[in-house]
C-alpha cells in the first residue's frame, strides 16, 4: 500500500476553530481532494487533526505493520523461534484442518 499525501503547508493547513465551524463541508472536501492534513487550533494552540480516509487507512496500515515487525523482533530476541521444517509441518497442519482432513 503506497500513500502519498501532499506536504503540510503551515500558511494553508492551520486553520482556528471559529474559520473551521464556519464552512466545515468545504474544509472536509479539500483535504479529501487533495490529500493534505489540516491542524485546527483553538485560542492559538492545537486542538484538533483532519486526514483524509485514505490517509487514516495508510497510518493504521503502517502501524499495525510496524507492531508486527517490532513483536517479531523481540520473539526472535527471545529465542521464540521456529526452524524451515517446523514452520512447514505447522502450516501443512493449519492447511489440513482448513479443508477438512
Amino acid at each position: 500500500m503506497e500513500y502519498n499525501m501532499n506536504p503540510f503547508r503551515v500558511s494553508s493547513d492551520i486553520i482556528p476553530l471559529s474559520e473551521f465551524k464556519g464552512s466545515i463541508a468545504k474544509w472536509m472536501k479539500r483535504v479529501q481532494s487533495q490529500r493534505n492534513t489540516l491542524v485546527i487550533t483553538q485560542n492559538g494552540k492545537p486542538a484538533g487533526v483532519m486526514i483524509s480516509p485514505e490517509e487514516y487507512d495508510e497510518l493504521v496500515y503502517r502501524s499495525r505493520f510496524l507492531a508486527s515487525v517490532s513483536r517479531g523482533i523481540v520473539d526472535a530476541d527471545e529465542g521464540r523461534v521456529l526452524t524451515r521444517e517446523e514452520l512447514e509441518s505447522d502450516l501443512a497442519s493449519r492447511r489440513a484442518e482448513r479443508s477438512g482432513k
